[in-house]
């Protein structure tokens, strides 16, 4: 017996990002779907952008969690096609990534305020932070530096 759709995303949004592991793949938005084939698992999912170094690991991830949940036969199909964008986020992803102190993105190109104090006083010190999603900046107020998302 197939398991439900509910069931199946669940399992997913168990699956953390391996480089950011407060937020789950399906917050990040990179899982687009799942069909079935037969009995097939189909899952799309579409990486940060297209040199992501993670995105064997995700692949990888997802189907050791699935198998682990009784699916025999699971693909991960890659789609770079419409490219991943950080509208994809979802609001608890967001929440997760600024609770961890990572800003997540805004539309203005910049975080609105500090992830960590919460001031609106802050500057960038990088355009490239730990990974090429993210950049370096800092707080004004608490002089702590902190990674910002960057919008995609």
């Amino acid at each position: 017996m197939r398991p439900s759709d509910a069931d199946i995303w669940a399992w997913l949004d168990q699956v953390p990002d391996p480089e950011i592991p407060v937020i789950s793949v399906v917050d990040l938005g990179i899982v687009r779907d799942f069909t079935w084939e037969g009995d097939t698992l189909q899952v799309a999912v579409t990486p940060t952008y297209s040199g992501c170094p993670a995105t064997t690991l995700i692949a990888l991830d997802i189907e050791t969690a699935l198998r682990d949940r009784g699916l025999e036969d699971v693909r991960i199909q890659t789609r770079i096609a419409p490219p991943w964008t950080t509208d994809w986020l979802s609001e608890k992803g967001r929440t997760s990534l600024e609770a961890y102190g990572i800003a997540a993105p805004q539309p203005s190109g910049g975080p609105d305020r500090c992830p960590l104090c919460k001031s609106d006083e802050v500057e960038r010190i990088s355009q490239f932070g730990s990974t090429p999603c993210k950049a370096q900046w800092r707080c004004q107020s608490c002089l702590e530096p902190f990674d910002y998302f960057k919008c995609l």
